[in-house]
């Protein structure tokens, strides 16, 4: 499996990546340029938004035009088409962190987590958290251990399992899930020291696909956390995958050159770009939040 550039715009942070069918588009974000990206595979257009603050991740919106946007600090409603945002509310407002993964859950309610953002010569803590946005746009925080980077946030096809992540912990965790989280258990590890996961996707078989950062690869797990196969990225850092297409059997992945030497970026000169792959296999659609902005029709 040979990975191709489907666009290359050289992201510091390339991230959140997920494939819109009613537009038949990409859309995903480099965090750290606090840009949101759109490309639509079929013409090759592209469009991009500045953000007012670095975009975490996204979701899309069972309203038509609009996206949920998790800021660095606050959750947000966006409508592309007119650049409206529309500020939510605030998470975590006090501590060193901000919105880093996030994935709907096949209720179509927003779930995200939080990293720490230590200062010059502190350690990361596990002071994150993962939450949840219901559809009546009240919050709630999962019942999960803290985490200093969360990420690898996916759900299983009946949506009664979630799989998440402490990236430095180098383990995929996963539990039952449902109105509360089940007691975490060990999903998968990476044994590789240079490597940590992070973004997830779960095609329509049930397997776990995991972008591993540090490790220019990413992996396909099946249920019972078993390597099924892996699929070489030519960039170091590849951060999430995420299927599209009109078949949704097109694997795609963003990536990043974030703290890459200049010998390294010299040796990498695929880094920060969108990469795709046809996988041989079938994604799900990827769910919709159900709540809507407020004002707006539904």
């Amino acid at each position: 499996m040979n990975l191709r550039v489907v666009h290359h715009p050289a992201n510091t942070l390339g991230e959140g990546v997920l494939w819109c069918e009613r537009e038949q588009a990409l859309y995903w974000t480099d965090i750290h340029a606090a840009t949101l990206w759109r490309h639509r595979p079929a013409n090759g257009e592209v469009r991009r938004w500045t953000m007012p603050e670095r975009l975490g991740c996204l979701a899309l919106c069972e309203t038509e035009g609009w996206l949920l946007l998790g800021l660095a600090s606050r959750l947000a409603f966006f409508r592309p088409d007119d650049e409206t945002l529309l500020p939510l509310m605030e998470v975590e407002s006090g501590l060193p962190t901000r919105l880093n993964d996030g994935a709907c859950d096949r209720q179509g309610r927003f779930v995200f987590g939080t990293l720490h953002e230590p200062a010059p010569g502190e350690t990361r803590q596990p002071i994150g958290a993962f939450y949840r946005l219901n559809a009546d746009l009240t919050l709630e925080r999962l019942n999960l251990p803290g985490v200093g980077i969360s990420n690898s946030l996916a759900f299983s096809p009946d949506g009664r399992t979630m799989y998440f992540c402490d990236s430095p912990s180098r383990v995929i965790q996963c539990c039952d899930y449902g109105d509360r989280c089940g007691e975490p258990r060990v999903f998968a590890r990476i044994d590789d020291p240079r490597g940590e996961p992070d973004g997830s996707a779960v095609d329509a078989q049930g397997f776990l696909w995991n972008a591993q950062w540090g490790l220019g690869q990413v992996v396909r797990y099946a249920p019972d956390g078993q390597v099924d196969r892996v699929v070489p990225v030519p960039a170091a850092q590849p951060t999430r995958p995420a299927f599209g297409g009109r078949g949704l059997d097109t694997l795609y992945v963003t990536s990043a050159r974030d703290g890459l030497s200049a010998d390294a970026l010299a040796s990498q000169s695929q880094a920060g770009a969108l990469f795709a792959v046809e996988a041989g296999v079938a994604g799900l659609p990827e769910p919709r939040f159900r709540g809507s902005p407020p004002g707006a029709a539904s």
